[in-house]
């Protein structure tokens, strides 16, 4: 097993036996890609999830191995050669293959027919096909068998079960289906009106090797809803001359058949039995073989496809993540809103919330003057330095209003903020959010929010269920176990990268980082309460139920600003400090003085510090994090600015070249706010000039990007984008070598209507989720910088693009997003 997973992942199987060993001691991903790297051959996270997932299915496959040597030993037909190709089984696909003759299955026509003594009828006819299968037959004509054609019935379905449960056969043919087999779907009569969110699929065909995921689940979520018809043909290279299939052939090859001979190769001269035969071979693979595989296929369709989305969504839950925090800034929260006004929260530079309010600004009651009165009010009284404003609806209304408060009031030389609402009434409803702020208004908690996750996207997005945050496609169409545990890792990932402060972290933080579970981050938290801030890392042994495997869990993560020790506001574990102190006493002075001394510390050679526990990738980090103690991973908070003038969709024109954010990236393309209430579309043939594989390459959610209007369809709230800069608008995106694409604007996009209320209340989802409040729960990314523009006028990765705040897609948006595929939650 762990030479098997070793050869996949590259590394040594020495490597991978030390992280096994380490995981199945109790140790996290985390610790052992951070403390551990002498053991793994410095093995990072990413590998180590990738041997976790594999791990975990070897060893799911050698269950089932057992399982099924059981299962045949007890029926007595369990013998060295049966039990020698179990256990080369590699895969659980030919593990089931092997097993399906022995498998308990009720009586089958075969089975029947063996009962009734025509076995030797069947092997007669297959071994000498000379035989006249009438006359043969004859003699096995009994009460039970009432004439020779009832024999040739039962002796077909002998054969048909023993070809069809050939395991080496059936595993060939389904790599050659798999190779050769093509999707195909169709429109139902009657439904093009109904389904028109599906007119891509209509009359679709695309081979299985080349099918992105959310073509794959579009066309069978098209099937669910009855709209399509979906099969799977399996490229049989067939014609009208000879109707006898290369699948046929191969089965009539193992079962040593010589097939009927076609009109092509002139006419049916042949043996007795081969027309027979042959007829039982077709059957054979019309009747239960494609059929089987044309289950298996499926299968193999829907797992790679739920594998891909749900890397989308991980990789689009961790750019939200690892945004860029505004930080330790006052920050008033705006919740926007049109009959029920906007909710205003006012929280400090610890998160504190300080002042609250309800302001209506907006149609009805259109109370402008008092409003801005208001937040002024607010503003100046509790220093206020940023204002975040949610992005669901009113938000560019609300814009405007925070624009004003902030003209209006220049010596508090505060900053707006367009901030994602993802999740946001999940985590208001939540009970978690009902202990955090007692007796606050339910509406009131989404402004806090909003403030919050501005200062700190991961402090505050770690309390909501991941899957509540809505960045991914066909998120209900996923299973939930995989989901989960693909999404709990990227969360956990993502926190012990940055570090947590211990004095200040909350439960939903803390229970994130290594070793921790929610019991103990409680009793971290109650403890801190009762006894005040920790002053040291030492101090969490006094915590009940946080022993010695707890705290070396733990320990490396969690940061002490302003404690006894100053190595504890780093990232050296406390089993390193002796590493340290050796350190210290080679550069002269003390700890202090050489933290952030990076020309002091550059001049050290790790190699002299190197003992028999602590080797070169562990001393080279140590002096790393000496240089730059506590450094926080994530890029550097900056904004983004859309276009004065371009509010809605009418505003805008195809030439236009705008500021926006990159709200999702899925695998066609990428989503782009420009400030209209409804994303537009950057196909991934629009992205650049070169060959683009996979968009992730080129944008990120919550980048802010600069993008070209090729084309606006207004009355289908449709916005085609291109990042290249230099195209003209209207001119249709090309294809290029990749494979199948599909130009701006088609049904990877989506079909929306605006239709909404002051929240968008009393609709559903696409997926079962109530819209709440109209918005959409398609996550957005952090902060960052301005796209550069590369060499040759093409869009560049500049070294200095950071995340900027990601709106989500208004209610139209989130129509859109559901029928692309995107999965949006509640509230954002």
């Amino acid at each position: 097993m762990q030479q098997r997973i070793a050869d996949e992942l590259g590394v040594r199987p020495g490597q991978v036996a030390a992280a096994v060993d380490l995981l199945n001691g109790g140790s996290t991903v985390p610790f052992v890609a951070r403390y551990r790297k002498e053991a793994t051959g410095s093995l990072d996270d990413a590998q180590l999830r990738t041997l976790e997932e594999r791990l975990r299915y070897l060893r799911e496959l050698e269950e089932r191995r057992a399982v099924v040597l059981e299962s045949i030993r007890s029926q007595g037909k369990l013998d060295a050669a049966l039990e020698t190709r179990i256990l080369a089984a590699d895969s659980k696909a030919r593990l089931e293959d092997i097993y399906l003759p022995y498998k308990p299955k009720r009586r089958t026509k075969a089975m029947i027919a063996r009962e009734n003594g025509l076995e030797p009828l069947a092997d007669a006819l297959l071994a000498d096909p000379t035989l006249d299968p009438t006359a043969t037959a004859a003699d096995y004509v009994t009460e039970i068998v009432p004439d020779a054609a009832a024999a040739l019935e039962g002796a077909r379905a002998i054969l048909v079960e023993r070809f069809s449960e050939d395991a080496d056969l059936i595993g060939g043919l389904r790599e050659r289906m798999w190779n050769r087999g093509r999707l195909v779907s169709t429109v139902r009569e009657g439904k093009e009106t109904e389904g028109a969110k599906f007119a891509d699929y209509f009359d679709f065909s695309e081979p299985f090797t080349k099918l992105p995921s959310h073509r794959i689940l579009a066309a069978f979520r098209g099937e669910k809803e009855e709209i399509l018809d979906v099969t799977l043909d399996p490229g049989d290279g067939s014609d009208s001359d000879d109707p006898v299939t290369d699948y046929e052939r191969t089965i009539a090859a193992a079962a040593g058949i010589s097939l009927e001979r076609s009109a092509r190769e002139g006419g049916n001269e042949g043996r007795a039995a081969d027309k027979w035969l042959t007829q039982v071979v077709r059957w054979t693979w019309r009747t239960r073989i494609l059929l089987g595989l044309q289950v298996d296929l499926r299968v193999r369709l829907r797992t790679v496809a739920e594998e891909a989305a749900i890397a989308v969504f991980a990789a689009n839950l961790r750019d939200l993540l690892l945004a860029a925090p505004a930080g330790t800034r006052a920050t008033m929260g705006l919740d926007p809103g049109l009959r029920t006004g906007v909710k205003v929260a006012v929280v400090d530079a610890t998160g504190k919330v300080v002042a609250t309010d309800t302001i209506y600004p907006h149609e009805p009651r259109r109370d402008w003057n008092g409003a801005l009165a208001t937040l002024t009010r607010l503003a100046v009284a509790h220093d206020v330095d940023l204002v975040a404003i949610g992005n669901g609806t009113a938000s560019r209304e609300t814009d405007k209003l925070a624009g004003e408060l902030v003209a209006a009031n220049p010596g508090l030389k505060m900053t707006k903020v367009m901030v994602s609402e993802a999740g946001a009434s999940v985590y208001s409803a939540s009970a978690y959010a009902s202990a955090e702020l007692p007796g606050l208004d339910v509406t009131l908690r989404g402004a806090v929010s909003i403030a919050r996750r501005l200062q700190d996207p991961l402090a505050e997005l770690v309390k909501i269920d991941p899957k509540s945050i809505g960045v991914g496609q066909y998120q209900h169409d996923l299973p939930e176990s995989s989901l989960s545990r693909s999404l709990d890792a990227v969360v956990e990932d993502a926190v012990n990268a940055v570090g947590v402060d211990v004095n200040t972290a909350s439960v939903p933080l803390l229970r994130r980082v290594s070793g921790i579970t929610e019991g103990l981050a409680t009793q971290i938290v109650a403890h801190r309460d009762t006894h005040g801030p920790f002053r040291a890392r030492t101090a969490l042994s006094d915590v009940p139920r946080l022993g010695p495997k707890a705290f070396e869990q733990c320990a490396g993560f969690l940061r002490i600003r302003g404690g006894d020790d100053p190595l504890d506001v780093s990232g050296v574990h406390p089993e390193a400090y002796p590493v340290v102190r050796r350190i210290v006493a080679k550069a002269g002075g003390d700890v202090a003085t050489l933290l952030g001394n990076a020309p002091k510390l550059r001049s050290l050679k790790p190699q002299q510090f190197v003992d028999d526990r602590f080797g070169l990738p562990t001393v080279t980090d140590i002096l790393a994090e000496l240089e730059k103690p506590g450094r926080d991973p994530r890029p550097e908070f900056r904004t983004a600015t859309f276009a004065e003038g371009v509010h809605k969709i009418a505003d805008l024109r195809p030439g236009m070249v705008l500021e926006g954010v990159v709200t999702n990236v899925a695998a066609f393309g990428a989503f782009v706010d420009v400030g209209v209430h409804q994303d537009g579309l950057v196909h991934v043939s629009a992205m650049s000039r070169q060959f683009v594989s996979d968009p992730r390459d080129v944008v990120k959610s919550g980048e802010v990007v600069r993008v070209k209007v090729l084309e606006v369809d207004e009355a289908r709230k449709r916005i085609s984008l291109t990042l290249r800069l230099e195209d003209e608008p209207g001119a249709a995106v090309k294809p290029d070598r990749g494979g199948p694409r599909r130009e701006p604007g088609r049904a990877e996009q989506g079909r929306a209507e605006q239709g909404r209320d002051d929240k968008g209340r009393g609709g559903q989802g696409r997926d079962g989720q109530a819209r709440d409040k109209g918005r959409s729960g398609q996550g957005r990314g952090g902060q960052g910088g301005d796209r550069r523009e590369g060499r040759s006028g093409q869009p560049g990765r500049g070294a200095d693009r950071g995340r900027a705040p990601a709106p989500a897609a208004n209610n139209a948006m989130a129509d859109a997003l559901r029928r692309a595929g995107f999965d949006v939650g509640k509230k954002g």
